[in-house]
């Protein structure tokens, strides 16, 4: 009886196996772990090494002439397992910042949305078009107030303030800051042109105050986030989330019941990231925003996963001599009789 060698290729294709299944169970441990717990560490091991065993299966099965297909199927159903969790495992690593920075943008423009639909209910002295042009002079009015290189009622937010006596018909008031707090002028000078153009009840006056006052927190908190790390973003962006879309709602909710079922409809929002890291918003996510990231993401896992049991099968060659037997990595040569004509 004769004893088979080790070859070449039997040590190439160990060493790539333990290789790709080796990181497939590390993404695989991360990928469960939302799912088992403790737990994922222990299946995810147990799923390498029946892939690993699948592998050493099929090849020997090959090399003896056996049939495949059973031993196969078996591994494409366990590594689908590893696939599903591998995919999630690194989809929400590598995208979990892009999620979060996109969900903040949208925050950010609700918010926006939301004052502007407001503004839009209210009832004011003047057209539309000249009540949104007072507004936008009032904004800009107020943040030249706060400027930290000009605070006051300087040159040009005199300049802002002579534009809205234009518009507005009426004088302006200088006000003078209490205790040098320039943000408290900026509210108060703010609040007297409100005053001067609007028909408002104080319910409607201090909803509008209180989500002007919203709009400008949350949008420098959002920014001021989203110029962190990318560490520190995935760490503090979901408190972010949770928090200005509380008030939102609240502000919401509160336009509904100061403006009526008439005049305003409002929809609460919930978070879209509370799920990151499951499984199931991993794929939904992938699929509605769908990729070249999402693309290479996909053939990384299906290389980590299925790519060995190919190649196994591809450089195993069979019994026998039978040329569909044969290995990528065999030679063949021409064996046949040679007839030497005789004189």
């Amino acid at each position: 009886m004769s004893k088979k060698s080790i070859q070449v290729t039997d040590i190439f294709l160990a060493i790539l196996a333990v290789l790709l299944i080796s990181v497939s169970f590390y993404q695989t441990w991360l990928g469960l772990d939302q799912i088992f717990g403790p737990a994922s560490f222990i299946i995810a091991l147990v799923l390498s090494f029946l892939l690993l065993f699948l592998i050493w299966m099929i090849r020997t099965a090959k090399v003896e002439g056996r049939t495949t297909s059973n031993l196969v199927g078996i591994y494409l159903f366990i590594a689908s397992f590893c696939f599903i969790a591998n995919f999630n495992a690194l989809y929400t690593r590598f995208m979990k910042t892009d999620i979060y920075t996109t969900e903040l943008r949208d925050i950010n423009e609700r918010f926006n949305n939301l004052e502007a639909d407001v503004q839009s209910k209210l009832s004011y002295k003047y057209n539309k078009e000249t009540a949104q042009d007072i507004e936008i002079k009032k904004k800009q009015m107020m943040e030249q107030i706060k400027d930290p290189g000009n605070k006051g009622i300087g040159t040009r937010a005199q300049s802002l303030i002579r534009d809205i006596e234009k518009l507005t018909g009426q004088k302006v008031d200088f006000l003078t800051p209490v205790a040098n707090d320039y943000d408290d002028l900026a509210e108060r000078m703010g609040l007297q042109v409100d005053n001067m153009i609007s028909d408002l009840s104080p319910e409607e006056k201090a909803l509008k105050t209180d989500i002007n006052n919203a709009v400008l927190k949350w949008n420098k908190k959002i920014q001021d986030l989203l110029l962190l790390s990318k560490k520190e973003k995935d760490d503090l962006s979901q408190g972010l989330i949770d928090d200005s879309l509380s008030e939102y709602n609240k502000l919401g909710n509160r336009a509904h019941s100061v403006l009526g079922d008439d005049k305003f409809k409002f929809t609460p929002e919930i978070s879209k990231t509370q799920d990151v890291g499951k499984i199931g918003f991993a794929f939904d996510h992938a699929v509605k925003n769908f990729g070249m990231y999402q693309f290479v993401v996909l053939m990384g896992c299906i290389l980590l996963d299925f790519v060995i049991v190919i190649i196994v099968l591809l450089a195993t060659p069979g019994s026998g001599n039978s040329s569909n037997n044969s290995s990528i990595f065999s030679s063949s040569k021409r064996n046949g009789k040679v007839l030497i004509a005789k004189n």
